[in-house]
Parts: structure tokens; C-alpha cells; sequence
């Protein structure tokens, strides 16, 4: 397909033109998280046609997601595929000269350098803040521009990170919140919060991308479309005294008390075992014996009521039908090993 007739309302709009929609074709961006705001990110960025799109994330398409996560079908939810394998496809569906490059694994700090090499802005699709304070240690450390975005029930807020020049995520949240922490689990979700947050992150990269940072926005922004409410914190500048920015303390990025177990909304719990490669193969037969199992290339399932665990073949595993994580440490070792 003739490039310039695809991108041609694009590049007729002043801000891109012909030189930001070729800069837009040579960006580099990844997306950590392919849920709900993750896969519009993604959705939107491979059609306004960002060269090369990593989409990183742990997890698998279920029924539940396609109310709002825009890339994946019911066919996906069938096969548990995951999340950031249905999204690769479903891009190449529809935009087939860009590389979107899918990841099936935990950003952790192991990992974190090699899956952000080269990419030019990250764009935050995750649902826990553990991770987001890894990606802003790693990007303030990197001067790596990131984009912040969460949404829940009817509200969405989204913040613009340029290190040195910005707040970062620590600078407006010093301390992960604490307590009960609303989730789509517990509050439920609009898919129009999910893309609205969305498409104001990802015109944002597209600033970013096109060289135009004197039209970011330099706040945090929030709304909630039920009630009608928006509000705006300024976040032009960094906190001398923060973490991350003044004292460069990287806590995160050091790995400092990270759970080997984490809890993952759902009641679920993950467990993380990167240093066991599975055979699903091998593992099909020593578990059939004990409930229902079923596999393909990317995830193997294992139904025994009343849990689901969903092994992937690094070793990791998704525990569903209980929020005790000594019950799931004790199920994987059971049917796994210790």
C-alpha cells in the first residue's frame, strides 16, 4: 500500500506534516502493558504508523477483557492467547509495514534494560504501580521521556515524564498508595475512560515523536466522565528533594524487596519463576491425570476445581481461585516443584 495515500489525513494535519509523519514511521516506542489502555495505545499508534512498536506483557486474553481491551476477539479468549501475541497479530492485520515486536514476560529490573534498549518514549499500559515506579526509576537513570496513564470505573489520569525537565511519577507520588486500592476487579471499568486516557497518551507520544515538546502538556491530568469532573496538578518541574530526580535513588531499578510471589488483582496471585524453562508437552502429561489440561505454543492450562493455573513456558504461573499466596506457592510446588 502507497505509503503516502495510508498516512494522507495524518500528514494534512499542521502539527505532523510530510517531516513528522516520516519521523512517526522511524519511531521507536514500547508499550508495557496490553490490557485495556495498553492495546488502545497500541491500536492507535501502529495505525497513525510508529515504525516499530515492543509490546511487553505478562499476561492472557480472557472473556472478561473484550469489553475494553480493543485488539483481541473472542477467538483469542478461546485460546488464552497472550495478550501481547493477539495484539502482534491483530496489528499485522491492518498495518503490516510497521514491526511490532511482542514480549511474553514480567518488565522486571533483570529485564528492564534489555526489553527498553533503543526505543525512544515508553507508554505506561500496566495495572500496578510496582511496575510503574520501575519504569520511572529506569527512565529518570536514562533521561527515557515516559508517559504515565491509568484508568478505573469512569476516571482516567495520564502525566508526561521528560527527566530533568519534568515531575516524575516520585516527584507526584513519592509513596506507592496505601490500603484498599480501587481496580476494574473491584469498580469495574468504562471502555470509553479507557480510551479517552488512552488517545490523550498517545497524541502526546506522537509529540514526542515528531519533535514537537513545546506542546507537551506539563501537568497531571485527571477526569471522570461520569460526574464530569477534571482536574489538573502542575508537574513542570522536578522536586529537588524526590527519589528518584534529586536524590537519584533507584530503589526500584535495584530490585530492592522485590516479591517473589505478587498478588495480580482477580483473585489471583502470580507466581514468578524465571529460571525454570517448561516442556508443556511433559507437563501435559503429568498433570493430566489430575484435572483438565490444554496448551498451545504460548500458555498451558490446568483446571482443577476450584483452581486455574496458567503456566507459561518460562516457569511463570498465574494462580486463579485464591488471593493466599502461601495456598498458591503451595499448588505450584504440588504440581510443578519446589
Amino acid at each position: 500500500m502507497d505509503l503516502q495515500q495510508r498516512y494522507s489525513r495524518q500528514v494534512l494535519f499542521a502539527g505532523i506534516g510530510p517531516e513528522g509523519q516520516q519521523r512517526v514511521t522511524e519511531g521507536r516506542v514500547a508499550i508495557v502493558g496490553c490490557g485495556a489502555t495498553g492495546s488502545a495505545l497500541a491500536s492507535l499508534l501502529a495505525r497513525a504508523g510508529v515504525g516499530r512498536l515492543h509490546i511487553i506483557d505478562r499476561d492472557y486474553v480472557e472473556p472478561s477483557n473484550l469489553q475494553r481491551q480493543c485488539l483481541f476477539d473472542e477467538a483469542d479468549a478461546a485460546d488464552s492467547l497472550p495478550k501481547a501475541i493477539a495484539a502482534a497479530k491483530k496489528i499485522a492485520a491492518f498495518n503490516s509495514q510497521i514491526v511490532v515486536e511482542p514480549e511474553v514476560t514480567d518488565l522486571v529490573p533483570e529485564n528492564i534494560e534489555t526489553l527498553l534498549s533503543g526505543v525512544q518514549v515508553v507508554l505506561d499500559g500496566t495495572d500496578n504501580f510496582e511496575t510503574r515506579y520501575l519504569l520511572n526509576d529506569f527512565a529518570v537513570k536514562n533521561s527515557l521521556p515516559w508517559v504515565y496513564t491509568a484508568a478505573v470505573g469512569s476516571y482516567g489520569v495520564t502525566l508526561n515524564v521528560l527527566p530533568g525537565k519534568t515531575a516524575c511519577l516520585a516527584c507526584v507520588f513519592p509513596d506507592s498508595p496505601r490500603g484498599a486500592v480501587e481496580t476494574c476487579e473491584t469498580a469495574g471499568i468504562l471502555n470509553s475512560a479507557v480510551n479517552l486516557v488512552a488517545s490523550i497518551a498517545a497524541t502526546e507520544a506522537l509529540k514526542l515523536l515528531v519533535g514537537a515538546e513545546d506542546r507537551l502538556r506539563r501537568s497531571l491530568l485527571s477526569f471522570d466522565l461520569w460526574s464530569n469532573q477534571h482536574a489538573e496538578v502542575e508537574a513542570g518541574a522536578p522536586r529537588p528533594e524526590c527519589r528518584a530526580c534529586g536524590k537519584r535513588d533507584f530503589t526500584h531499578l535495584a530490585g530492592e524487596a522485590r516479591p517473589h510471589i505478587t498478588l495480580c488483582g482477580r483473585n489471583s496471585v502470580q507466581i514468578h519463576e524465571r529460571q525454570r524453562p517448561l516442556d508443556f508437552v511433559e507437563m501435559r502429561a503429568r498433570l493430566e491425570p489430575h484435572g483438565t489440561v490444554r496448551h498451545n505454543n504460548f500458555v498451558l492450562k490446568f483446571l482443577r476445581d476450584p483452581y486455574e493455573m496458567t503456566l507459561f513456558p518460562d516457569g511463570r504461573a498465574i494462580i486463579k481461585g485464591t488471593s493466599d499466596t502461601a495456598v498458591a506457592r503451595s499448588l505450584y510446588a504440588r504440581y510443578v516443584g519446589s
